[in-house]
């Protein structure tokens, strides 16, 4: 399974992409003075849910940018290397299923910035690891959640008032749901032995025979022969055997 694993382009190219498109947009607000806050998200709104697609790309200031783009690069990387398969569908829908739930529990207020997509990867890398029970996806999960452990505190109310609670419980949300929903069959344990299989049946298997319930080792009861088996190879006519003496028709030479 380690096959799985090859470093590409990609890995490299997916998060810094990412992350210098993030600048570009808060560069073109400070630039020519727009402000796109307004096109976050504002809950229970019909024309707040623009802010679904568009919230993860604007940022408040300049700290705020900062502290997403580092997360964003380390894990969006870890996603492309490790789950190559999937990254695209989790980084899409991730976006999209967090916005809409931090739509419906939100308050009303505008919540903008990509804090929400770094819970939602942080949440399904370590749920997606210890889902697979491979140890190197299961290292990564334990890996992500001593550095990134702390950020749970954050999903929940009166923390810190400045920051989007929601949109933080929304990511880890939809970062476990998509855990389930994406499976990745690549990771699956091969079946090399019928002891594997989930209907092995043990008093089936001769090598297990051999094995009482103590576990100690004992020779199978001969097999019986029955009537037609022996039938098979024995026969009740007599066999007559004849002498037959060997002579050859040849001439013989002249002398």
């Amino acid at each position: 399974m380690d096959n799985h694993f090859k470093f590409t382009n990609s890995v490299i190219a997916l998060p810094l992409f990412f992350v210098v498109f993030l600048w570009f947009v808060f560069w073109l607000e400070i630039r020519f003075d727009f402000d796109f806050v307004e096109n976050g998200i504002f809950p229970r709104e019909l024309w707040g849910l623009q802010g679904v697609l568009f919230s993860p790309f604007i940022h408040g200031d300049i700290e705020h940018l900062y502290n997403n783009s580092i997360p964003l690069v380390i894990l969006l990387a870890a996603l492309q290397f490790f789950y190559a398969n999937q990254s695209v569908k989790v980084i899409g829908f991730g976006i999209v299923l967090s916005g809409i739930i931090t739509w419906v529990i939100g308050r009303d207020n505008y919540h903008i910035g990509a804090s929400g997509l770094v819970y939602v990867l942080v949440s399904f890398i370590f749920f997606k690891g210890i889902q697979t029970k491979y140890y190197r996806l299961v290292a990564l999960s334990l890996a992500v959640i001593v550095i990134y452990g702390g950020l749970v505190w954050y999903a929940f109310p009166k923390v810190d008032e400045k920051i989007s609670w929601e949109g933080h419980l929304a990511g880890l949300i939809a970062g476990f749901t998509l855990s389930l929903i994406y499976k990745t069959p690549e990771y699956k344990k091969l079946i090399k032995y019928d002891w594997e299989k989930p209907e092995y049946n043990p008093d089936e298997d001769p090598f297990m025979q051999r094995f009482d319930v103590n576990g100690n080792f004992v020779n199978l009861p001969p097999p019986e022969i029955t009537e037609e088996e022996a039938s098979y190879y024995s026969s009740n006519y007599p066999v007559d055997y004849k002498i037959v003496q060997n002579e050859k028709n040849e001439s013989k030479p002249e002398s």
